[in-house]
C-alpha cells in the first residue's frame, strides 16, 4: 500500500526532506547538501532516508529554480511581441526606483532585450471592441523573424487584451505555426487584468521561466517514475497551494519564491493545532528571516511582489516580509558609530567565525555561542564549533571597538538582530492594521528557537511556539497543501451600477473554468473548494482592498458596507458617504488533498533529567546555571520554567528566565512569554 507521503525543500546549502508515515503520524526527517543539479541532491536524499518510492502516495516539493534563474538571469532566449508603440512599456515601468535618494543606481534591465521587443499592428479598445484586427502579414514577418533568432519563448503583450484577447489568440497561433513547441505566453491567459506594465512584466517572466520550469519538472517527474513513484509529482507555488506539472506549463512564474511560501503554510498548521488561528511565522535561517502573518486562520495573501525590483509578478502570494537578519548575519559600525547586524552575511563560506573556515567577522552565531546560548556541538555532533573562535570575532569587531566587555559586546549585538525582527514583525502586523499581542508567534528555521521568546517580548506577544523540528518546517509545509490555482478578471464597475446578477455571471465564467482545469488534474467534485474575493476601492483611489463575496452573491450593499469595515481596520478610516467602486473579481480554486494526521501522544508524567548543565548569559552582567535538555527526551504534557536550553539535530530552543513551556500532544513547545 501507498502510505507514506514525502516533501522535499531545496535550500542553497542543503536539502531537507521530510517523511510523513500515513498510519502512524509519525514524521521523520532527512537532510543532505544540495546540489549544482537540484534533482541529483532530491535523490540523494531519498537513498539517504530509505524511501522506498513504489509505497509514496504523494511527492510534494518547493524549488528555487525559478527564482534563481530570475535573480542569476540565466534564461533562455526569450521574446515579446507588443501592439505597435508600446515596445518600451516594460523598460520605462512606473519610473520609480526602489533607492529613491540614490542617483546612481538604476534598476535592472528587463528580462528581454529591446532588440527581441518586436511590435505588430492591432488595436483593441477600452470597451472590449476590436478597433483594427491583427496585422496578420506583419505577424507572420514577426514570427519568421523570431524563428531564424532561435527564440525559445515567446510573450505576447497586446493593449487591452484583458477585455479581450481575440488579437493575442490569433497571434499566438501564427507564432505556434512558425515556431513548433517554443513555448507562447499571452497577457490575456496568464493574467487578465488592467495596468500593462504589471500585465506585461507577468506574462514576460512566465514565458521566460517555461522553458527552465518544465525541464525541470519533466526530467524529475521521469527519474521518480524511474524509482517507482506512481503518482503526480506536486509543486508548491507562491499562492500556497500545489499545482500538477500539467499546470507548470502554463503559469511557470508562479513557482518563483515557491520555497518561501512552503514555511508560512507550515507555522499557520501548527499554530491552529495548537489552537491559535492568528499566528505571526518567523523563520530564521542562516542568511535571512522570513516573517508571515495569519489571521483568523487565513494566510495573508498579496499581488504586490517581484524576485527584482520594477519586474513584478501579478500572481497571488503569501505575503512574506524577508529581511537580512540570520544566524550567519555580520556584526558592523557604521559611520555614525552605531552597531548594525546584517544584511550583510557571513554566508555558507566561509560562514560564522566559530566554524573555523576563516571568518573573523563577529556574527549571531557566534554572540550566541559566547553567551552560552548555543552549544558548541551541532546536528548530532557532526558539526563543532569553536568557542574561542567566537569570542575572538566579537572582541574584535564589536567589544574592542564600543569599549565594552565581550559578554556585553554579544549581547548587543543579538539586541540589534531582535529590533530588526521585530521591526519586520511590526511591518506585517501593525502597519497592517492587526494587533501583534493577539497572536501567537511560530519560531522556526534554523536558528529562529533561539530568538522567538525576545521577540516576543519585544512586542508582547504572549504565547510562543516552537515545532517538533524547526529546522525542517518548511518542507513540512509542502505536506500540508491542497492543489490551487487562482483566477482573476478585470471589473471595473461603481458599486452603484452593478446588479448582484451581473457580478453572480462573472464569478460563474471563472467557476467554469476553474472546474475544468481541476477535473483535468484528476481533483473529483466533491473535493472541489472555491472561494470567491472582490477588489474594492473608494472612487478616485488606486489601491484596492479584497472583500469576500459569498455563493451566490444576492446584495451588493452587504459587499460595500463590509468594504467599509476592512478599509477600517486596515487604514483606520472609513468614508460611508463616499462612492464605491469594484476594481476586480478573484477565484481560488482548491482541490482538497487528503491530509494524514500528525501523530497525537497522551502525557507519561514522566520527568526527564537534563543531559548537562552550563552557564548562559541571559543578561550582559552575569551568567545564570542552567539545565540542557535534549528535545526529545521530553514527553508530552511535560511542563518546566524557564531557563532552559533546549538542543536537538536541527535546531537550539532557548527559554529565558521568566518564561514557561510546555510539550503538548504532538510535542510542539509552547512557550508562554511573562515580562
Amino acid at each position: 500500500m501507498e502510505t507514506i507521503r514525502v516533501a522535499v525543500d531545496v535550500g542553497g546549502t542543503f536539502t531537507d526532506i521530510c517523511i510523513l508515515d500515513e498510519t502512524t503520524g509519525q514524521i521523520r526527517i532527512e537532510k543532505t547538501a544540495s546540489t549544482a543539479d537540484p534533482i541529483d541532491g532530491i535523490l540523494t536524499g531519498v537513498a539517504q532516508a530509505g524511501i522506498d518510492l513504489t509505497k509514496v502516495a504523494l511527492f510534494s516539493h518547493g524549488t528555487t529554480v525559478a527564482t534563481n534563474a530570475l535573480i542569476t538571469r540565466r534564461l533562455p532566449v526569450t521574446a515579446m511581441v507588443c501592439t505597435e508603440g508600446f515596445r518600451d512599456v516594460i523598460e520605462i515601468r512606473r519610473g520609480n526606483k526602489q533607492e529613491l535618494w540614490d542617483t546612481y543606481k538604476d534598476v535592472v534591465r528587463p528580462y528581454v532585450p529591446r532588440r527581441h521587443r518586436l511590435t505588430v499592428k492591432e488595436r483593441v479598445g477600452a470597451d472590449g471592441t476590436v478597433v483594427e484586427p491583427l496585422d496578420e502579414a506583419g505577424a507572420r514577418e514577426v514570427a519568421r523573424i523570431l524563428a531564424k533568432r532561435g527564440v525559445a519563448a515567446v510573450a505576447v503583450c497586446f493593449m487591452n487584451a484583458y477585455v479581450n484577447g481575440a488579437n493575442e489568440k490569433r497571434m499566438k497561433e501564427i507564432l505556434q505555426e512558425a515556431l513548433p513547441g517554443v513555448p507562447v505566453s499571452t497577457s490575456s491567459e496568464v493574467l487578465p487584468e488592467i495596468f500593462e506594465h504589471e500585465r506585461f512584466s507577468t506574462t514576460v517572466a512566465n514565458a521566460a521561466l517555461s522553458p527552465i520550469v518544465v525541464s525541470y519538472v519533466n526530467r524529475l517527474g521521469d527519474r521518480l517514475k524511474e524509482e517507482g513513484y506512481k503518482r503526480d509529482l506536486l509543486l508548491l507555488h507562491t499562492g500556497g497551494g500545489v499545482m500538477t506539472p500539467a499546470s507548470v506549463k502554463d503559469y511557470a512564474a508562479r513557482l518563483a519564491g515557491s520555497g518561501i511560501a512552503a514555511g508560512a503554510i507550515a507555522s499557520r498548521h501548527i499554530a491552529m493545532l495548537c489552537g491559535f488561528r492568528n499566528s505571526i511565522g518567523l523563520d530564521m535561517g542562516g542568511t535571512s528571516t522570513d516573517v508571515s502573518l495569519a489571521y483568523d486562520g487565513q494566510s495573508r495573501t498579496t499581488k504586490d511582489w517581484y524576485v527584482e525590483y520594477g519586474y513584478p509578478i501579478r500572481f497571488p502570494a503569501i505575503e512574506v516580509l524577508t529581511i537580512g537578519a540570520g544566524g550567519g548575519s555580520l556584526a558592523w559600525r557604521d559611520e555614525a558609530g552605531s552597531l548594525r547586524n546584517g544584511p550583510q552575511s557571513a554566508g555558507a563560506r566561509p560562514g560564522p567565525a566559530c566554524y573555523g573556515a576563516g571568518g573573523t567577522q563577529a556574527t549571531n552565531t557566534d554572540a550566541n555561542v559566547l553567551l552560552g546560548r548555543l552549544g558548541t556541538s551541532l546536528a548530532g555532533g557532526k558539526v563543532m564549533l569553536d568557542a574561542g573562535l567566537a569570542r575572538q570575532a566579537v572582541e574584535d569587531t564589536v567589544a574592542k571597538s564600543f569599549g565594552i566587555e565581550a559578554h556585553a559586546a554579544a549581547d548587543s549585538i543579538l539586541r540589534v538582530a531582535n529590533a530588526n525582527m521585530s521591526d519586520a514583525v511590526r511591518l506585517i502586523s501593525i502597519a497592517r492594521g492587526f494587533d501583534p499581542r493577539d497572536f501567537a508567534l511560530v519560531a522556526f528555521g534554523g536558528a529562529g528557537a533561539l530568538h522567538g521568546v525576545h521577540v516576543a517580548r519585544d512586542l508582547a506577544i504572549p504565547v510562543v511556539i516552537v515545532p517538533p523540528n524547526p529546522g525542517v518546517t518548511s518542507a513540512l509545509g509542502c505536506l500540508l497543501v491542497d492543489i490551487q490555482h487562482d483566477y482573476s478578471e478585470s471589473f471595473l464597475r461603481a458599486a452603484s451600477d452593478v446588479t448582484a446578477e451581473e457580478l453572480e455571471a462573472a464569478f460563474a465564467r471563472l467557476e467554469e473554468e476553474a472546474a475544468a482545469r481541476l477535473h483535468h488534474e484528476g481533483v473529483a467534485a466533491e473535493n472541489i473548494v472555491l472561494q470567491r474575493t472582490v477588489d474594492m476601492m473608494y472612487q478616485g483611489q488606486w489601491r484596492s482592498l479584497a472583500v469576500s463575496a459569498p455563493s451566490p452573491v444576492t446584495d451588493i450593499s452587504a459587499l460595500v458596507a463590509q468594504f467599509h469595515r476592512e478599509h477600517q481596520r486596515e487604514y483606520n478610516f472609513r468614508r460611508d458617504g463616499a462612492p464605491v467602486g469594484l476594481f476586480r473579481i478573484n477565484l481560488t480554486a482548491i482541490g482538497v488533498v487528503p491530509k494524514a494526521e500528525l501523530a497525537s501522544h497522551a502525557p507519561t508524567g514522566k520527568t526527564p533529567a537534563p543531559i548537562g548543565r552550563r552557564e548562559v548569559w541571559f543578561e550582559p552582567d552575569a551568567p545564570t546555571d542552567t539545565p540542557i535538555y535534549d528535545r526529545w527526551d521530553l514527553p508530552a504534557g511535560f511542563r518546566f520554567e524557564g531557563p532552559a536550553v533546549l538542543e536537538q539535530v536541527d535546531s537550539t530552543v532557548l527559554v529565558p528566565p521568566g518564561a514557561s513551556a510546555e510539550v503538548d500532544p504532538r510535542l510542539n513547545l509552547i512557550i508562554r512569554v511573562e515580562g
